[in-house]
């Protein structure tokens, strides 16, 4: 079982945060369909940017079931300390670190993944939020800087002895971002080290690759990132799956309706319609890859640009087919 601080979860899969796409109304649906533990979408520890309106879609949600969990992001301890403080307040139940994110724009400024080239400052970091807050910290991070730098058990050795309650890792480094196949013998070797749960992320998109994840490394549970965009049912299908060892039947053209129009309509009502149309645009195309002749409904629904219209042309998608 998968245990983080006080919070237990029945499940061991968790939603990875991913910027831009795990907003409340995508959190809600992985649960629905069996993510025990979701994560909120980073949010930069910058005090001016704290109250900006694209964060304040990115905060905690009270509306949430708990735990809820939020990650920061940021290079300054203090300034961590301060904005996870500010996010506990909000009503944040669980803190966690960025130190895996491989994006150029965030490395630049030596956040993210970059940070694990500092152990130094890592430390201070650590140490500086969890002395904030009485939350559970965590921590996302990266096997390493490159393959001739690895240190994803110096970091997790680090978070482990400065009082964090897990560690997730993505099993790809920060060169690698995300190119070729992700590896899970440095995180096999990080969970034989610790004694606080270890969670492996990357490439698990099926029933058969979280089984095998899990079985190899020994983590305490799996991270699930891309292979949820269009298809949230994959939670459902890996519990199933590490339950019983059968295959559940796909979702039914049924279920891809509902999900979609709900979808849709939450993204209208969380961001206003001009930009809840632009959002839903991605996450239509992402489900579309998943349905039989989806061009047909992918291309026409890009060129919408009023929220009813969406919502008329994906039931009439589905009128066609069901």
């Amino acid at each position: 079982m998968l245990k983080i601080g006080p919070y237990a979860f029945a499940h061991n899969l968790v939603l990875a945060p991913m910027a831009g796409v795990t907003d409340s109304v995508y959190r809600k649906l992985c649960r629905d369909f069996g993510a025990d533990y979701t994560l909120a979408e980073m949010v930069a520890s910058q005090k001016q940017l704290w109250e900006t309106k694209k964060s304040a879609t990115r905060q905690a949600n009270p509306n949430d079931p708990e735990p809820r969990a939020v990650q920061l992001l940021g290079t300054d301890a203090q300034e961590l300390a301060d904005a996870a403080v500010w996010q506990q307040q909000q009503g944040a139940q669980i803190i966690d670190l960025n130190m895996g994110c491989p994006a150029k724009k965030v490395c630049s400024v030596a956040a993210g993944s970059a940070l694990m080239g500092e152990p130094n400052k890592v430390a201070q970091i650590f140490s500086a939020v969890v002395d904030a807050v009485d939350v559970p910290v965590t921590v996302k991070i990266r096997t390493g800087l490159d393959d001739e730098r690895k240190n994803a058990l110096l970091i997790a050795q680090l978070a482990q002895e400065k009082g964090l309650q897990a560690v997730t890792i993505h099993g790809r480094t920060r060169e690698a971002k995300f190119s070729g196949q992700a590896e899970y013998e440095t995180i096999r070797r990080v969970k034989q080290s610790l004694d606080i749960p270890v969670i492996a992320n990357g490439d698990i998109n099926t029933p058969e690759q979280a089984k095998f994840v899990l079985e190899y490394t020994s983590a305490d549970g799996i991270m699930i990132g891309r292979a949820t965009q269009g298809y949230p049912w994959i939670f459902r299908e890996i519990n199933h799956y590490l339950e019983t060892g059968r295959h559940l039947p796909s979702p039914t053209l049924n279920e891809f309706r509902n999900a979609m129009l709900e979808h849709t309509l939450g993204l209208h009502q969380l961001y206003g319609e001009m930009l809840g149309v632009r959002i839903a645009r991605k996450h239509i195309g992402w489900y579309s890859q998943h349905l039989p002749q989806g061009s047909a409904l992918r291309k026409p629904f890009n060129l919408l640009t009023d929220p009813n219209e969406q919502l008329k042309l994906i039931e009439a998608f589905f009128a066609k087919r069901i």
